[in-house]
């Protein structure tokens, strides 16, 4: 090192870690700290899953319940909420598909819930007028219009916004708990601990952009 230089950031074994750099183009060092190194602090791979899981949640979100189409399988898994508590819509009533504009609920074996699940498809987002017979709900299919893609690439945003929010508090949880060893490890551990923790939030946040701009693009075709 020259004379008279002084390092911006250290103290991880072996490693000059610099500040943020300010210049246009320029973009700040990578940490990237051994899971196996900081295990009595915090469970970094753990931290990385729980990321993940709330990454692999959206897309099955985006898969199962934002489609073009209307199928049987976008409505079972509509929570319906009863006075036993909350259930998913295929565990109260038999759900089929009897024409490609018709999908039809069968809620002979819970009818007591009949009234509840036509509020939960109805507030369900999808944009599903439900109607009831008896104990069957008959459920058409709504035409594939430009205003109807613009609404589920709408609740495509609004659902990616949530798991943000979700990662947010992964994100947040894991700093604080990296917080508690202050009086055990330098402050120079814990700044590198938190840039990383950030750092796969950041990455976790750009896969979740990724998957609303395609499902988006698949929406609004």
């Amino acid at each position: 090192m020259a004379a008279g230089t002084a390092p911006t950031r250290c103290c991880w074994p072996g490693r000059w870690l610099p500040k943020k750099a300010k210049g246009k183009g320029q973009t700040q060092a990578k940490v990237n700290i051994s899971a196996a190194l900081v295990e009595d602090i915090i469970n970094l791979e753990e931290t990385s899953a729980d990321m993940q899981a709330v990454v692999e949640a959206l897309k099955e979100d985006f898969n199962r319940n934002l489609n073009v189409r209307t199928s049987q399988g976008a409505l079972d898994h509509i929570i319906v909420t009863t006075k036993d508590g909350k259930f998913p819509l295929n565990q109260l009533g038999q759900i089929s598909q009897k024409s490609p504009q018709l999908v039809v609920v069968n809620m002979t074996n819970f009818p007591e819930s009949t009234a509840a699940a036509m509020k939960a498809i109805r507030e369900s987002g999808m944009n599903l007028n439900p109607e009831v017979d008896g104990t069957l709900i008959r459920v058409p299919v709504p035409k594939v219009t430009r205003e109807h893609r613009e609404s589920l690439a709408k609740l495509a945003k609004q659902s990616t916004n949530k798991s943000k929010e979700a990662l947010r508090k992964v994100r947040s949880k894991s700093v604080n708990q990296v917080k508690k060893s202050k009086s055990k490890v330098s402050e120079d551990t814990i700044w590198l601990l938190e840039k990383q923790i950030q750092q796969m939030a950041d990455s976790a946040a750009a896969e979740m952009d990724k998957l609303l701009a395609a499902k988006t693009k698949e929406l609004l075709g």
